[in-house]
């Protein structure tokens, strides 16, 4: 199956009144709007994951395109287990090659950049965005930002996370509470400079 994945996804909605398993079964079919429309329900979604990982926006494009033709060339044998599975599945392909990619680019680096401090938890957040708080996540070091996310985002637990980077499990915790507090010298910094 050829997909072309470059062109920015159109406005319609008609793939999203879909199901999951009404979008699988068009895809599965050889409709050729199947694809299309699989990739436009999801694209969104996975460049932010993606851009949870990894910060250049080519790389980030790269990562979806191949991880997009992953995900069409696995359509066949996928398992479907209710709705939220594909989605579910894409994720994982889409976090496992932002991975792969920050190991190979040698970007993903375990640092000590910032002391030991006390546990800070974040302050409230109620005046900061979304893309804010998400800027400050990118601006992490690569190995805090890739624990925190996943240890945030994808719900793993230490253990996996040391499993899936090659590292021990307490320097996985040790990122995680390295980044949580780095992210909240962020907010504060960033709730003094807009109390003004």
């Amino acid at each position: 199956m050829e997909v072309r994945l470059l062109k920015k996804p159109s406005s319609s909605k008609a793939g999203n009144e879909l199901t999951e398993l009404e979008l699988l079964k068009l895809v599965r079919s050889g409709n050729p709007s199947g694809a299309r429309k699989l990739y436009e329900r999801y694209v969104g979604y996975l460049t932010a994951v993606c851009s949870r990982y990894v910060v250049d926006r080519d790389v980030v494009k790269d990562i979806l395109q191949e991880a997009f033709i992953k995900i069409f060339n696995g359509l066949d044998s996928f398992e479907y287990r209710g709705e939220g599975s594909i989605k579910a599945w894409a994720t994982r392909i889409v976090v496992n090659d932002s991975l792969k990619s920050l190991k190979a680019s040698s970007k993903l680096v375990f640092t000590d950049q910032f002391p030991d401090e006390p546990d800070e938890e974040l302050p409230s957040l109620p005046n900061i965005s979304a893309s804010a708080i998400q800027e400050m996540i990118k601006a992490l070091p690569d190995g805090y930002r890739t624990v925190f996310n996943l240890y945030v985002f994808e719900k793993k637990s230490h253990k996996e996370i040391a499993s899936m980077l090659g590292i021990k499990e307490d320097s996985s915790a040790s990122q995680f509470f390295r980044a949580r507090a780095q992210l909240a010298k962020n907010v504060k910094a960033y709730i003094k400079e807009h109390e003004q």
